[in-house]
């Protein structure tokens, strides 16, 4: 069974409420009417009958004095006790149309009684000659009660329909809320429900940021196992295939197979692949380092231009090999604040992935700008495109653009991975992208100026 609104039941204790209290108006009022009307009755009874009771009075024979009113005021009904009640006079139109025995229900409808001296009692009947018209009375008092309660009830109705439209708006609106729909504001109240309104809907607004955050939370969450799985994954099978290598070469120079009967040839090759394993082991480990905040900056005052020109003579017979040149434009004194060894770290790496993807005969460049306040320090491989896709993924551990995975670069694939590492542990805002004139890579670096 369904279940009645609020609307239904304000509306019905209101009808209530106000019936009660039309009720109880009308009693209140209809005795005061009543009492008042009556009072104006005996009033006019009392003129009606004044030379009978002012006769009375003294130790005149009553029932000759009543018969001579009545001989005067024939159309009169009336009848007269004395102490004991016993009826001593009674008017003979009363007497005709009333028997003995009926005298007693009759003298029950008299509407008046009057004391007398001597301990008489005059009982006037409640004849038309002396009764006022209470059915006009009667009459007007229904209609004014009947619009009276008209009144109330579209009263309320009209309390009821504003006291509840509010309170349904906003239960519509938090059904909509534990579905999560958009639910547009209440119009502007200053009373409870204004406040209350407010309230919810600013609970609202918090569940669905508390909401947002956990879901992000979540799927920052998956993405994290996803990258972890991934790590392990490519970890193992970069650390597979050379172990099974150098498993491959001890086995034949065992047997003294062939040409692996030349031990100290292969010997230095197993060496050379267990020093390229051990470098990447360290890259990882770096990795798992900067992860768990085991690496802690310790910020120096660095000048720029000496941190590039010391770290690019290690590079010089590579891009020489290649046939590459090195264009750097740094200005004379500009400092920075950074830890030496992660920024030559990720200089390093940044150069070095530089100096392995630019075509022979390239060129790269590296220079510096100010940018907001703080030293926007950049990297360009001239004649050098990335697909855009692969562009966020290249700071991936083991990622390769090459499907093949292909070694003959000597690529760990850990590089970028450790520059992104590094500088988010540093804080520096960094980014990689295509441009007219190649791959850029920036990064900014707080300055500091001559006179700090």
């Amino acid at each position: 069974m369904r279940r009645s609104g609020i609307f239904i039941k304000v509306f019905i204790y209101t009808i209530i409420f106000s019936g009660l209290l039309v009720g109880a108006t009308a009693a209140l009022f209809s005795t005061q009417i009543m009492s008042y009307y009556s009072g104006l009755q005996l009033q006019k009874i009392s003129g009606t009958y004044k030379q009978l009771i002012e006769r009375s009075q003294g130790n005149a024979d009553i029932t000759e004095i009543a018969d001579q009113f009545h001989d005067r005021n024939q159309s009169f009904r009336f009848y007269i006790t004395d102490e004991g009640g016993s009826i001593v006079y009674v008017t003979p139109a009363a007497n005709a149309a009333s028997s003995l025995t009926s005298m007693k229900a009759e003298r029950e409808r008299t509407s008046f009684l009057v004391y007398l001296e001597n301990g008489y009692a005059l009982h006037v009947f409640n004849d038309d000659v002396f009764s006022l018209k209470y059915g006009n009375l009667i009459a007007r008092v229904m209609v004014i009660l009947s619009g009276m309660l008209v009144v109330c009830v579209l009263a309320s109705f009209i309390f009821a329909r504003q006291m509840t439209k509010p309170i349904k708006a906003l239960a519509d609106n938090t059904t909509k809320m534990a579905n999560l729909e958009e639910v547009p504001p209440l119009p502007e109240r200053k009373d409870e429900l204004g406040v209350l309104a407010r309230d919810v809907h600013s609970m609202y607004d918090r569940l669905k940021r508390t909401i947002s955050q956990l879901e992000e939370e979540i799927l920052r969450e998956r993405e994290l196992e996803e990258t972890q799985r991934y790590f392990f994954s490519a970890a193992s099978h970069e650390l597979k295939t050379p172990v099974a290598a150098t498993s491959v070469l001890l086995e034949g120079m065992l047997e003294n197979i062939g040409d692996y009967k030349d031990h100290p040839k292969y010997l230095r090759e197993c060496l050379k692949m267990m020093d390229a394993q051990g470098k990447m082991i360290s890259d990882i480990l770096e990795i798992v380092s900067l992860n768990d905040g085991k690496i802690v900056p310790a910020p120096e005052k660095l000048d720029i231009r000496r941190i590039v020109a010391d770290m690019l003579p290690h590079f010089h017979p590579l891009y020489e090999a290649k046939g590459q040149r090195i264009v750097t434009d740094i200005p004379q004194g500009q400092t920075c604040l950074a830890d030496p060894k992660m920024l030559n770290k990720v200089l390093s790496n940044i150069v070095l992935n530089a100096v392995q993807n630019t075509p022979h005969g390239g060129e790269i460049r590296v220079w510096s700008a100010s940018v907001a306040g703080q030293c926007r320090l950049c990297v360009l491989n001239k004649g050098v495109r990335i697909d855009d896709a692969a562009l966020p993924k290249l700071f991936d551990p083991f990622y390769r653009v090459d499907k093949a995975r292909s070694r003959n670069k000597e690529r760990s694939g850990l590089g970028l991975a450790i520059v992104r590492k590094t500088l988010e542990s540093m804080r520096v805002d960094f980014a990689l992208e295509n441009t007219t004139e190649g791959v850029l890579f920036w990064m900014l670096l707080p300055v500091i100026t001559k006179d700090a």
